[in-house]
């Protein structure tokens, strides 16, 4: 995994509320599959990774959780919980605060009306970065691109 702890004390709200400045510093998401597809050596994610070390980048603590999950249940447990424990050092983990469910309640209601569902973890995330006003960087780019004015990256594809 490549990463450096970095502070987002000047991007992100200490207060819970959602970032309204579309000027403030590019920060990116990173969603549970490129996490485990870093884990796993992917490559092109190790590549961009590199070519996008300068800028900052936070977990959702739902992915944290996710990550977690996954490795309670694997063979090798322990050092996969290492590797988690590891990865919450090197990337700030985000948390889900009032204003996050807010924009969660709001998309969860208008996608229904619109006849789309998605996982609600997934669309915690999602909610996560528009309220800080982030890049979320995903494989999983069919299903988020169904939320209006979420910025997606795909780390897994060769660009």
């Amino acid at each position: 995994m490549i990463g450096q702890r970095r502070k987002l004390s000047e991007t992100l709200s200490h207060t819970g509320q959602c970032l309204e400045d579309s000027k403030a510093q590019m920060i990116y998401l990173i969603d549970t599959d490129i996490i485990i597809y870093s884990l796993r050596n992917d490559p092109t994610v190790h590549f961009n990774f590199k070519k996008y070390k300068a800028i900052p980048k936070a977990v959702s603590v739902v992915t944290y959780g996710e990550l977690v999950y996954g490795a309670r249940k694997s063979r090798l447990m322990q050092k996969n919980i290492a590797v988690i424990r590891r990865l919450a050092e090197i990337f700030p983990i985000l948390d889900v605060t009032p204003s996050v469910m807010d924009t969660f309640g709001e998309l969860k209601a208008l996608l229904e009306r619109q006849g789309n569902r998605i996982d609600e973890m997934d669309l915690l995330i999602a909610s996560t970065a528009l309220c800080h006003n982030m890049i979320l960087v995903t494989n999983n780019e069919k299903h988020f691109s169904r939320i209006e004015g979420l910025a997606l990256e795909n780390w897994a594809e060769s660009s």
